[in-house]
């Protein structure tokens, strides 16, 4: 399959496709949620139709008006409020959707990477922003699990780049037309999930966002900035999905059906297991995520790159 670059307007579908995978994602996560016991607002009022949950939630968030702290930083906090949706939308322009992608940037891989590490800074403006403890606590665990997930997340990429001997997308996914990269690279691709997650504060990596810090970055986020947070979060898993299934499950290649649907379907199915994994795994300390990304998700993922490198000189 060849993926071709797409005309400036298609910025406009790519982002409404990347916010229907991450509406898709919160109704899931609703679905699987605990059953809602007493008490008021969205979730009480779509008790037994769990679905509806996200959308009334959004209605509700919405109406909501903004919390006001002591003495924050206006700017600085608008900047990180919006900083995690703006991520996932720069992250999705360079991942394909069939044979069409919004950016088909020579380096797509390094850009992808490259607008992950702006989280860092989103993220720690969030909690900065606000002049209060919670956010501020949950704004420095960001950055710390950040120095435990960046590494290897960088490592994971560079496996597939060096099999298809490319930084762009396009290219990578025409590489694994025989063969998906998942198939000989499952640990670059089991490390990518967890990075993902861990830069979508998600599952065993939501401390930034934890309930012992009362929510961490979302502690003083309100009405239509906690949309944007909580957006942003799902963005980010969706946009992290897309470009799992571009450089390990062959992009939108399949029989019968379309690329373009093959990308949505599998999409789809990593957004579904990252989402229903959130419950099922225990929250980890930032300084134990470091402890592992460094010791064992490191050094995998350097054998793995290791084995790839010797499995492409042996071709050549």
């Amino acid at each position: 399959m060849t993926v071709t670059g797409a005309p400036v307007w298609a910025v406009v579908p790519a982002a409404a496709l990347l916010l229907v995978m991450a509406l898709a994602a919160a109704v899931l996560d609703a679905v699987l949620a605990p059953a809602a016991v007493g008490g008021d607002g969205p979730a009480a009022a779509v008790r037994g139709r769990r679905w509806v949950r996200p959308l009334a939630e959004s209605a509700w968030l919405m109406r909501q008006r903004g919390r006001t702290t002591v003495a924050p930083d206006r700017l600085l906090w608008r900047i990180g409020t919006a900083g995690p949706l703006v991520a996932a939308l720069l992250m999705a322009v360079v991942v394909p959707v069939g044979g069409t992608v919004v950016a088909d940037l020579p380096v797509g891989v390094v850009w992808f990477n490259a607008v992950d590490v702006t989280l860092w800074a989103a993220v720690w403006l969030a909690g900065w922003g606000p002049n209060s403890v919670y956010p501020l606590v949950g704004g420095y665990r960001f950055v710390a699990q950040a120095l435990g997930y960046e590494l290897p997340l960088m490592f994971a990429l560079t496996a597939p780049v060096v099999a298809a001997e490319s930084l762009r997308v396009g290219e990578v996914v025409r590489a694994q037309q025989g063969l998906w990269f998942v198939v000989w690279m499952p640990v670059a691709f089991a490390v990518f999930l967890g990075s993902v997650a861990a830069f979508s504060m998600w599952g065993p990596f939501s401390s930034p966002v934890g309930r012992d810090a009362a929510g961490g970055v979302l502690a003083e986020a309100a009405g239509v900035d906690r949309l944007l947070l909580l957006a942003g979060r799902y963005a980010l898993l969706a946009a992290g999905s897309g470009m799992a299934v571009a450089l390990f499950l062959g992009g939108g290649t399949g029989p019968w059906l379309p690329g373009w649907l093959w990308s949505v379907i599998k999409t789809l199915a990593v957004l579904a297991v990252l989402v229903a994994l959130r419950r099922r795994l225990p929250v980890l300390r930032p300084e134990l995520i470091v402890r592992l990304g460094w010791l064992v998700a490191l050094p995998a993922v350097l054998v793995q790159l290791l084995a790839v490198s010797v499995v492409v000189v042996a071709k050549g």
